[in-house]
């Protein structure tokens, strides 16, 4: 078993300088070309300058962009875990259940009900320490996503890939959510479990209250996070490339609705706390400051505590890469403009 993780991944930012260059690029070889034109005919020009290369030019500037790919890959140091180790801490274990409906796709909360909520938990998990975690996800079924874990870097992983295909059947169920939460707590730990649910509460179609009456039996507290508008947003789809309202059956245009007050009940069943998120917080702060407040006890994880660098292939790669670019002119050779290695003429 390993797992494959960058330790510096902020570098990866250095990507973005890619499109940048190559935009940068392509305006400075259209500056060169209207430069040519304004000494004649362009055949002509051609004819006048039989050593430039169409191929060369680009085939560098690909290597130059693989170059700096490489580069950032380097710097983002790339790992594979090579060893595990089990720990004990004083900690909770927390399961979030999260919303994947259609409904979470609304832009009231921009950039949008899921993603503003990714974003917060995955700056969550980036200040846990001692805790466990699990995810589920949930629409008109719910499903593990994550197992209760101390396992963060998998965690922001998971995170990351949630979106609404995932769960086929579309709905709210959130009762489902919480019946499956309640099972995928560790044996043994009765006395520092929490659920946090986020979640617009729309069309939910089961019981959530009475499934909260059995969580609140088993010693877990369940905080509730509404997110949404309760004034109602349609809800923005990207169909084969464009951006379109979501349809009923008849073509209306569907509106989605926060529903606070079945929120508000499943917190309060379980002596749970509940908060509406807005577009500058999504309080999951305030409701880990009142997690973080139980009673604690001796948790047992596994984390990877070793890990082997793997930058060592991208630097050969990368200087392999210099090496060809400083020995291919941008101009034809004429020298070597008789060799056909590969018969291509370049």
């Amino acid at each position: 078993m390993s797992l494959f993780r960058f330790a510096n991944q902020d570098y990866l930012y250095f990507l973005l300088a890619i499109p940048v260059l190559l935009i940068l690029w392509l305006l400075n070889n259209y500056r060169r070309r209207r430069a040519l034109l304004r000494y004649g005919e362009p055949a002509l020009v051609m004819e006048l300058i039989p050593d430039r290369s169409g191929i060369r030019p680009v085939l560098k500037l690909i290597l130059q962009l693989m170059v700096v790919a490489m580069i950032s890959i380097i710097l983002a140091r790339p790992q594979f875990g090579s060893k595990i180790e089990e720990v004990k801490r004083q900690g909770v274990e927390v399961i979030i259940a999260l919303d994947v409906s259609n409904s979470m796709l609304a832009e009231d909360i921009p950039p949008s009900r899921l993603e503003r909520a990714k974003q917060a938990l995955a700056r969550l998990v980036e200040t846990l320490a001692n805790d466990k975690i699990g995810l589920i996800v949930f629409a008109g079924d719910a499903y593990v996503q994550l197992p209760i874990t101390t396992d963060y870097v998998s965690a922001k992983m998971f995170l990351s890939m949630i979106n609404p295909s995932m769960v086929p059947k579309q709905g709210t169920a959130i009762g489902s959510a919480i019946s499956l939460g309640i099972r995928s707590f560790s044996p043994g730990t009765e006395k520092s479990r929490a659920m946090i649910i986020i979640t617009d509460g729309e069309n939910h179609e089961d019981d959530p209250i009475a499934a909260a009456r059995e969580a609140a039996k088993a010693g877990i507290v369940i905080h509730t996070i509404g997110i949404g508008s309760p004034e109602g947003v349609p809800i923005m789809l990207n169909i084969n490339g464009k951006r379109e309202y979501m349809k009923d059956p008849q073509g209306n245009t569907v509106i989605t609705k926060l529903n606070e007050n079945i929120l508000k009940e499943i917190a309060v069943t379980t002596n749970g706390k509940y908060i509406r998120a807005t577009a500058s917080t999504t309080g999951i702060e305030q409701i880990f400051a009142e997690i973080r407040k139980m009673q604690k006890q001796e948790i047992e994880g596994k984390i990877f505590t070793e890990y082997n660098e793997q930058f060592q292939i991208f630097a050969g790669a990368s200087l392999l890469l210099l090496i060809f670019d400083f020995l291919l002119m941008e101009r034809k050779n004429r020298k070597l403009s008789g060799l056909r290695l590969f018969r291509i003429k370049i």
